[in-house]
C-alpha cells in the first residue's frame, strides 16, 4: 500500500468533499480515503499496481474538480 497526498482546488462545501471521496473510493485498490475541506487535499491509501497516481486524479477531474501539484 501506498500513501498518496493530492492538492485539490475547487471543493467549496462538505457535498464537494463528499463527491470526492466517493469517486476515489469506488476505485479498485483504494482502501481508504481522509478528504479535508480546510486543507484541500485528499490523503489516499491505495495499491498502486490497481489504481496508480494518474488514476486517482483522472476520477478526481472527472468529479469536477482540480488536482493541483
Amino acid at each position: 500500500m501506498q500513501t498518496t497526498i493530492l492538492r485539490i482546488q475547487g471543493m467549496t462545501c462538505s457535498g464537494c468533499v463528499n463527491s470526492v471521496k466517493t469517486v476515489l473510493e469506488r476505485l479498485p485498490g483504494v482502501s481508504q480515503v481522509d478528504v479535508s475541506l480546510e486543507n484541500a487535499k485528499a490523503v489516499i491509501q491505495h495499491d498502486t499496481s490497481l489504481a496508480s497516481i494518474d488514476q486517482l486524479k483522472v476520477a478526481i477531474s472527472d468529479a469536477g474538480f482540480e488536482v493541483t501539484d
